[in-house]
């Protein structure tokens, strides 16, 4: 949580007086208590962003108070990518210990993270020569079928399953690329790409960032060897997402333009778009965001043709993606109403599998509906999403989680909201999810 200015509070109040409304309807239209508000107000207390953006919101101070909570330090808010090292210089290791029990390890020096020794390391050492044009154009498609597969496996499995079978994938693939005659080399090499952005994003769910950004350097110097722009222009919004769940608007909204402005293509440009709203809304600038997303979704309206063989950039398994980033704009916004409405058809719509988007979809929904004061509803979805969470183990839902924990910890004169927060503790501590009291045991 950024700390707030010493002038928040004063302004606030400020504001507050101008719309001629008593510090109990404020409280009420933010969903906090009147004392916690009293407290803002005297500097006593400092806001999270949401309420800070809520109470902008309300005030219609059009992003000014906001503003107001001081930003944490950004880390390449230029929109450029840093520089890393290479691939080839980062070491990688597999240890099988005596009891069966494996560590796959990434970023440093051959060390088990449990601090025992390894029975067994293993390194990716062996040597790929060269290869007949034919037996990489028959390999293509094999790897091409296994990356749609690890993303599928994505769905309903942790990291800890994926990023071995992916990470292995990509270490293939640039060995193929470089050993290749040159007709397949350029496929070999964006295919990798792929999946080094895959893995990429399996290390932020893993709760590694720096891992996370590792992978993405690499996967956009993979793409630039070969000409693949929209990769590279999606590495930046792969940033923009990490600075996003690190609650750093300004690095969001510019990092998101430059990967717009990179962007050759109609979906990575309404990507962008999307993702510079949701910076705006972290910022409480509710105009900035509602233009961003009406370019995001001008473009998405379109159809856009992918290139042959390549498979689609950017997450497919939320139906209607414009529709849940617009829900999560307008909760941060204090519009928790909107977002409800946005968020509530679209459940049934994942496929049975995706437990990974359904926790994210959950999570987003209760947070609304908790801001909405429909805390049955929310305590149901917060159980559905606890268990998902469990199942995928995602640090990015975990992220919402906590912040539902929160809020429902803040309303726990509720009976479902109390016997709720003991699931939702478990799932955070990766514990087997106990059944709520009344709970749908779903």
């Amino acid at each position: 949580m950024s700390p707030a200015r010493s002038d928040f509070g004063p302004e606030l109040r400020r504001k507050r007086h101008e719309s001629a409304m008593s510090l109990a309807q404020l409280a009420a239209e933010v969903y906090i208590s009147k004392s916690y508000l009293s407290k803002i107000e005297r500097g006593l207390a400092t806001p999270t962003g949401r309420i800070a953006r809520s109470l902008d919101a309300r005030l219609r101070a059009k992003g000014e108070l906001a503003a107001l909570l001081a930003p944490g330090p950004a880390e390449g808010r230029s929109g450029e990518l840093p520089s890393s090292a290479p691939m080839d210089a980062v070491s990688w290791s597999f240890h099988l210990h005596d009891d069966g029990e494996g560590d796959f390890t990434s970023l440093g020096p051959v060390t088990s993270p449990t601090g025992r020794a390894p029975a067994v390391v293993a390194h990716s050492a062996i040597p790929l020569g060269a290869h007949e044009d034919a037996a990489v154009e028959a390999a293509l498609p094999v790897f091409q079928n296994l990356f749609h597969e690890y993303r599928r496996l994505g769905q309903f499995s942790g990291p800890a399953v994926v990023l071995p079978l992916s990470t292995a994938a990509t270490a293939t693939l640039r060995g193929l690329g470089r050993g290749a005659p040159l007709a397949h080399r350029g496929a070999a090499l964006r295919l990798a790409a792929r999946f080094a952005e895959y893995t990429g994003w399996m290390w932020q769910e893993a709760g590694d960032d720096r891992a996370a950004r590792c992978w993405t350097d690499q996967a956009a110097t993979l793409a630039e060897a070969v000409g693949d722009q929209e990769l590279v222009a999606y590495a930046l919004l792969r940033r923009a997402e990490l600075a996003l769940y690190q609650d750093d608007s300004l690095a969001t909204v510019a990092l998101a333009r430059a990967a717009g402005t990179r962007a050759r293509g109609r979906r990575i440009r309404a990507l962008a778009a999307q993702r510079e709203a949701q910076g705006h809304a972290l910022l409480g600038d509710e105009d900035a965001c509602r233009r961003a997303l009406d370019r995001g979704a001008d473009l998405t309206n379109e159809s856009w043709p992918q290139a042959d063989g390549d498979p689609a950039l950017g997450g497919t398994h939320l139906p209607d993606l414009t529709a849940f980033v617009t829900a999560w704009c307008m909760r941060e916004l204090g519009r928790p109403e909107a977002a409800v409405t946005l968020l509530d058809t679209g459940q049934d719509a994942i496929a049975p599998h995706a437990a990974r988007a359904r926790a994210r979809h959950g999570a987003r929904l209760a947070l609304a509906l908790v801001d909405a004061g429909e805390i049955e509803r929310a305590c149901a979805v917060a159980e559905s999403v606890a268990r998902d969470v469990v199942t995928t183990d995602s640090a990015t839902v975990r992220t919402d989680v906590r912040q539902l924990r929160s809020a429902l910890t803040s309303r726990s004169r509720h009976a479902a909201a109390r016997d709720v927060l003991p699931v939702i503790a478990a799932s955070l501590s990766g514990n087997p999810v106990p059944h709520a009291p009344g709970g749908s045991g779903v």
